[in-house]
């Protein structure tokens, strides 16, 4: 594919524009069909659409260079039926993890695949002047990478929280105050040129991992990721839960141990200080045993049986994460005199690039009609 449909224009150029929900349900039922495809009669039982309108749509779709042939199938009476596939090549997103002292970032097609990664060794640390620019520096250089084949349809930049993921705010970042107020998503937007959604980064990768086919599980469970702070995503009923003010997940800063060792945030004994403080310490048993506390007040609160653990700090020991976690949680069900062991204890899919990859889903998901970017 070169990268153009007839008309000169690069194929997915106008896939924000078909953005409806009809057209979602098609979208998404052509990448879930994979390289063998699905016709045209399946779309309409599938998504209760008329044949007329599916015909309709998957022709616009072709037009656009999203959807091609993918040969012939046998029918059970007539002619064989043409089966289409969703071109995975036809757009691309990028997905930015801004951490406190790197940023990540990954360019994904419509399939979700990964086609280039970048590693920057600076992030929050460098400054409200410094990295917008830095952003943008990465985020072109992925887009050249592209040749001109395909569209780049937008940027997902997943950072730590407190913001505001409607209007791409940032509020005061814990241990960054003088971010507060700074308009992180129309300062990239208007640099790149592109739409750019801006989330905390335990709800990025919460969305990733929700996804069928991404690795995730659907369902309810809460994400907890410890790397050089601590924080949670949490999905309920197969969504992202962000809260009224979208400031669900502050999961690190719930007090624990009143009179405690002070955080960053203002508070003392909060589980984000206890645990990175055990860390330090290189006490990593300590630090599950704290984790699994926090995991076992989220569980008891939102009766999930799915606890998946991500970070740098658990995926550098992730058996101890994974046992200490676990076992808090089964003497809580013990206690509580619970059936079963308690809720599952599992290492997230993705490793590193996990947040950076949830990003880049924060722009092409909702294209599917799965999240809401």
């Amino acid at each position: 594919m070169n990268g153009t449909r007839s008309g000169g224009r690069p194929a997915g150029a106008n896939l924000l524009a078909v953005r409806s929900h009809n057209t979602a349900l098609v979208l998404d039922l052509l990448r879930t069909a994979g390289t063998e495809g699905i016709s045209r009669l399946e779309l309409a039982e599938r998504t209760g659409l008329t044949p007329q309108a599916v015909s309709k749509i998957t022709a616009r779709l072709r037009e656009e260079g999203l959807a091609a042939e993918a040969g012939r199938r046998a029918s059970t009476g007539g002619k064989p039926r043409t089966v289409l596939r969703l071109v995975p090549e036809a757009g691309h997103a990028v997905g930015v993890h801004l951490d406190r002292d790197e940023l990540r970032a990954v360019l994904v097609d419509l399939d979700g695949t990964v086609v280039g990664e970048r590693r920057v060794p600076a992030g929050l640390g460098a400054g409200a002047e410094a990295v917008p620019g830095l952003v943008t520096g990465v985020v072109e250089e992925l887009r050249r990478g592209l040749g001109g084949a395909g569209a780049l349809l937008g940027a997902g930049v997943a950072l730590p929280g407190p913001l505001d993921h409607a209007r791409g705010v940032l509020h005061r970042v814990t241990g960054f105050p003088e971010w507060e107020g700074f308009p992180l998503r129309d300062a990239l937007a208007g640099r790149l040129g592109v739409p750019v959604v801006v989330d905390k980064d335990t709800n990025a990768a919460a969305l990733g991992l929700s996804l069928p086919g991404e690795g995730g599980t659907g369902g309810s469970f809460a994400y907890l990721h410890l790397g050089t702070g601590l924080g949670a995503g949490l999905v309920i009923g197969g969504r992202v839960h962000r809260g009224t003010r979208t400031g669900a997940g502050e999961f690190g800063h719930q007090v624990v141990q009143l009179d405690g060792p002070p955080c960053e945030c203002g508070d003392r004994g909060c589980l984000e200080a206890l645990c990175l403080g055990a860390v330090r310490r290189g006490d990593t048993r300590e630090a599950a045993r704290v984790l699994g506390v926090g995991a076992g007040n989220l569980v008891g609160l939102l009766d999930i049986d799915l606890v998946l653990l991500g970070g740098r700090t658990v995926t550098a020991a992730p058996d101890v994460f994974t046992a200490g976690v676990a076992e808090v949680l089964r003497a809580r069900a013990r206690r509580e005199g619970a059936q079963g062991e308690g809720a599952a204890v599992r290492i997230a899919p993705g490793g590193g690039r996990g947040v950076a990859e949830g990003a880049a889903q924060l722009v092409l998901a909702p294209l599917f009609g799965r999240g809401d970017g």
